[in-house]
């Protein structure tokens, strides 16, 4: 297949053709899941970090790494320890920012050739403790501008050294 073909697929067949949807869509310029600005809240040479598109909880961020690696044990250590420096100030960023009452971190990088990632889901007082947070029906993403400026203050603030 070429890549206008390919372009025509979900993420879920690209995956089972053994080509990362993530890194298909950065080669592609974002044609696969559209422009992130929105959702975009740090990219450095190593990771990005951003607000999934469709959240299982209100403020349910991702960090992933730039270059490819099929899951944890393939990233370099540096990359894995940055990633969990970065997600425990997520963590607490996300309960300051959006008042959760916990954030859940998990990773499952499933697929013939998926694209290591973590991802942030918080879960607010009035849902029940569990993992059941791990697999909530995803709903849309809403775009709350003040919300994500304050977030990426934070966040730029709280990772000097990073």
């Amino acid at each position: 297949m070429n890549k206008k073909e390919l372009l025509k697929l979900s993420p879920g067949e690209l995956v089972d053709l053994g080509i990362c949807p993530t890194c298909f869509n950065r080669e592609m310029d974002g044609a696969l899941y559209g422009d992130n600005s929105d959702k975009l809240i740090y990219k450095d040479a190593d990771i990005e970090c951003f607000f999934v598109g469709n959240p299982r909880a209100v403020g349910h961020m991702c960090i992933s790494t730039i270059e490819h690696y099929h899951d944890m044990s393939e990233a370099p250590d540096f990359i894995n320890e940055k990633i969990i420096r970065f997600a425990k100030k997520f963590m607490i960023i996300l309960r300051e920012v959006y008042g959760c009452e916990r954030v859940y971190m998990c990773t499952m990088c499933d697929g013939l050739n998926n694209h290591y990632h973590i991802q942030l889901i918080p879960r607010y007082a009035d849902e029940k403790r569990g993992s059941g947070n791990f697999v909530k029906p995803r709903g849309a993403y809403v775009y709350d501008k003040d919300k994500v400026v304050r977030v990426r203050a934070l966040i730029n603030k709280r990772t000097l050294g990073i």
